[in-house]
């Protein structure tokens, strides 16, 4: 009787902004033939990081590519991961004759560690293996010592947990992401001079023991052998890497994170990207992410914000079908929710 080999599967973890969809973008059109099913774990209703990953070339048609994304929505998988991955992963490891490779991308609040936990569970460690954990680094904003590109709001979330008191959440927090690493990339290398590039390198090792290698990248562009077949089975030791959060206790709480999405008209992409960082200035908004259908343009607009910085780039073609309309996500701390629609319906106006 034919066994199935473990199924391998890579934890991408990292701050907002760091660059983690990114990279798992990159994998995903550089597959080389491999099936890859992708676990996407953000806020928001409708998983706008899911669409993204849904345009990358993987080999397959939309509709098959769609059947391959599993988005866990409503906070950081280490609080969900009772009630939806242990349900997505029971539907992957039924299919795993099927697979090739799992890819799971933490929101940016998520602690690594549980995660990797999980992965011993007894219907998920006889089929499932963690061949690596990769924390992507944000390059600039270590130098800034800032840690992520815009603190306030990850400080903002970091504070929001009750489990945690300390002077320095950041700092813990990335400590926490280095920790379970097995591979770490230092993102947005380019933005800094060599100076600056060696003590991130210096700061980052201070973190890690010898046997964790640390690799350079801008955009998150690495050659799929640097990024796959680790085979570190961290999952048979992660309980020996001690964090702060271990400290501090294992429960946590996110649930004061509000989500919400808004279905509003086409808009040109100046008015929009000046209303937005309008709300974000006025509420306590910590991301907004979607598209945005734009007149007289065929292409979509794809919106990614964090902080005041907004990513913009047109992503597809409007399906002959399709509505064109303008869908966000956004994504903070007490959001009210009618204020900031009503704001955006009237500049939108």
């Amino acid at each position: 009787m034919k066994t199935h080999a473990k199924l391998p599967v890579t934890i991408v973890t990292g701050f907002l902004g760091s660059g983690k969809t990114t990279l798992l973008r990159h994998m995903l059109d550089n597959a080389e033939g491999r099936r890859i099913a992708v676990i996407v774990n953000e806020f928001g209703e409708l998983g706008i990081d899911g669409e993204i990953l849904q345009q990358c070339s993987i080999g397959c048609s939309e509709e098959e590519a769609r059947g391959r994304v599993y988005e866990l929505a409503n906070g950081c998988v280490c609080c969900t991961v009772q009630e939806e991955f242990f349900p997505v992963m029971r539907e992957l490891v039924a299919r795993r004759g099927e697979l090739d490779h799992i890819l799971i991308e933490t929101s940016g609040l998520a602690l690594p560690k549980p995660l990797v936990q999980a992965f011993n569970w007894p219907e998920i460690r006889n089929a499932c293996t963690v061949d690596a954990v990769i924390t992507v680094v944000d390059s600039p904003a270590v130098v800034a010592g800032t840690f992520a590109a815009h603190p306030e709001q990850v400080d903002a979330q970091r504070k929001l947990d009750p489990n945690l008191d300390h002077e320095s959440p950041l700092h813990e927090l990335f400590a926490d992401q280095l920790a379970s690493a097995d591979l770490v990339i230092l993102n947005k290398t380019d933005l800094l001079e060599y100076d600056a590039l060696q003590a991130v390198h210096a700061q980052v090792a201070a973190e890690l023991p010898e046997s964790v290698k640390v690799v350079e990248a801008q955009g998150g562009d690495l050659p799929l052998a640097v990024l796959l077949g680790l085979n570190s089975e961290t999952e048979l030791h992660i309980d020996s890497r001690k964090t702060h959060h271990d400290l501090e206790g294992e429960d946590h709480d996110h649930d004061e994170f509000d989500s919400f999405s808004i279905d509003l008209p086409e808009v040109e992409e100046l008015r929009l990207l000046q209303a937005l960082k309008g709300i974000v200035a006025r509420h306590g908004v910590l991301r907004i992410k979607g598209f945005a259908s734009v007149p007289g343009k065929p292409m979509r607009l794809q919106i990614q914000g964090v902080g005041k910085r907004f990513d913009k780039h047109y992503d597809r073609a409007w399906g002959a079908e399709e509505a064109r309309l303008t869908r966000l996500v956004v994504i903070g701390q007490d959001l009210d929710q009618e204020a900031i629609g009503a704001e955006l319906t009237a500049a939108l106006a």
